[in-house]
């Protein structure tokens, strides 16, 4: 399974998953489609289908263009959030195949949209799983609750996708890390592990590169909001539940001036 990033927009990415052993494809979020095909075209695949996360125009907009640039193409996307362009609904536990070797389970992880969907997807035997998150996690940070409650995000994060394994890659919609992670510093100033990954993302930046993917393990030690459940992080924002204390991380990030 090969994953290749297409920078988008300002700050989103779509991804293209690639079937190596038959050189099927799917993309993420296919908001800039002329750039998409470019990517199948340079890599000689045939794009089968797309994995919409939400509904929102920086990640759905692209679909109509897509279904008439791909004619047939399928366009898959969460039951709930009424997606423009979709052709095939999933629900929770959905499973979809591509090519040979790779399956993609859809997990609801509303909050952000109602209806928002991550994919996680496994390849061959020995091959890392990845997930794509959209807008509900980001490397160190997770999406406003737009559509939906602390409680929503706390199960999307802490349970949905904390559950995954630990190895698997994240790769979510926008290049928001840098940010996150001063922001995560705030939370927890003693975090060594935080103040690496900053480094590490500042570095990135300034070359060039993408900060994704992150994985589960590093999320766990490093994002303060899958980290609400930690007793110490609690105890920095003065709430004693793991909801109320993701309530009160996502208030004080919305309100910070970083």
């Amino acid at each position: 399974m090969k994953v290749l990033h297409i920078p988008c927009l300002d700050d989103n990415y779509s991804y293209m998953i690639i079937d190596e052993t038959t050189k099927d494809a799917a993309v993420v979020d296919p908001v800039e489609p002329h750039k998409v095909l470019r990517v199948a075209q340079e890599n000689e695949v045939d794009l089968k289908f797309v994995l919409t996360t939400h509904h929102h125009w920086d990640h759905a907009g692209g679909n109509d263009k897509m279904k008439q640039l791909v004619p047939g193409i399928k366009i898959y996307d969460g039951s709930v959030d009424n997606v423009r362009g979709c052709t095939d609904k999933v629900e929770n536990g959905d499973k979809i195949s591509l090519g040979a070797d790779i399956s993609i389970l859809s997990l609801h992880t509303p909050s952000h949209t109602k209806g928002h969907i991550s994919y996680y997807v496994t390849g061959k035997e020995g091959e890392d799983p990845a997930v794509f998150t959209g807008d509900t996690l980001f490397i160190a940070g997770c999406g406003k609750f737009f559509e939906g409650t602390a409680e929503q995000m706390y199960q999307s994060l802490c349970v949905t996708l904390g559950s995954l394994p630990k190895p698997t890659r994240v790769y979510c919609g926008h290049e928001y890390t840098v940010k996150n992670l001063q922001f995560a510093l705030t939370v927890e100033p003693d975090n060594a592990k935080i103040a690496q990954k900053l480094a590490w993302a500042e570095h990135q930046r300034r070359v060039g590169l993408p900060t994704i993917p992150s994985t589960i393990q590093e999320e766990l030690e490093t994002n303060p909001f899958m980290r609400a459940d930690l007793p110490e992080v609690q105890e920095k924002v003065g709430f004693k539940s793991p909801v109320e204390a993701l309530r009160e991380i996502r208030q004080q990030k919305d309100n910070w001036k970083g």
